[in-house]
């Protein structure tokens, strides 16, 4: 699983991240996070701000982004913060970033749904292309994560890649996806499974078939089974 530590305070990171400020137009996407909230509760706000301090970052720095601590203690001071409950939330999400990562974040789901179904050698594949756990590829273009299930379990193997979840993968078809992403292209995000468009049983459908036209009301067909009293 990845490290939640943040990366070391060090004068290299301050002399980097030390007057990080919003630009222009995330101040005013700041702000109507904030303004979402009634008064006194435009904490609530933190998450949001995490995620677009993580954004800035990532433009900054062209990769995925990531949560310096100066971004964390600014965000805390615009929000009137401990800076301590800011970063309880930055390390408990995995959403966000605690170490520089790479142009490509590529999260492979091990949970056991997508370990059945080989996520072991979607890790591998990710091995082959010079990727190693929590590290930044040589290129600056990968970081590798395992992590816990995303919700994708019908389309296992999965893997999600900055925004994007790319589903029903093997090796091959996740270099295909690789290969798209380096040389700047967007590959079709979703199921890779050809003939496949969501999580539809990919035989077709074998139970509740009415409802692939139209909306059905089975209720009428529902005859429930009482129990003899005695």
């Amino acid at each position: 699983m990845a490290d939640r530590t943040p990366a070391p305070d060090t004068p290299e990171l301050r002399a980097r991240w030390g007057s990080f400020a919003w630009t222009k137009e995330n101040k005013k996407e700041a702000d109507r996070e904030i303004a979402k909230y009634p008064d006194g509760r435009q904490k609530s706000a933190v998450m949001a701000l995490l995620d677009l301090g993580q954004r800035q970052v990532g433009a900054e720095t062209d990769t995925q982004g990531w949560l310096p601590l100066p971004v964390i203690e600014y965000i805390a001071d615009y929000l009137s913060m401990p800076v301590i409950r800011v970063l309880e939330v930055a390390t408990f999400y995995f959403m966000y970033n605690m170490k520089p990562v790479g142009k490509f974040h590529v999260q492979v789901c091990g949970t056991t749904p997508c370990m059945l179904r080989g996520s072991d050698d979607i890790i591998s594949a990710c091995k082959k292309r010079g990727m190693a756990k929590g590290e930044v590829s040589e290129d600056g273009l990968w970081t590798l994560t395992e992590v816990e299930c995303m919700g994708n379990c019908a389309t296992a193997p999965m893997v999600q890649i900055n925004d994007d979840n790319y589903e029903d993968l093997t090796p091959e078809r996740l270099d295909v996806v690789l290969d798209a992403l380096a040389a700047g292209e967007t590959p079709k995000a979703g199921t890779q499974e050809p003939g496949r468009h969501t999580s539809e049983p990919k035989d077709g459908v074998t139970s509740l078939k009415e409802m692939v036209d139209a909306n059905h009301d089975y209720r009428p067909e529902y005859k429930p089974v009482h129990k003899d009293a005695s």
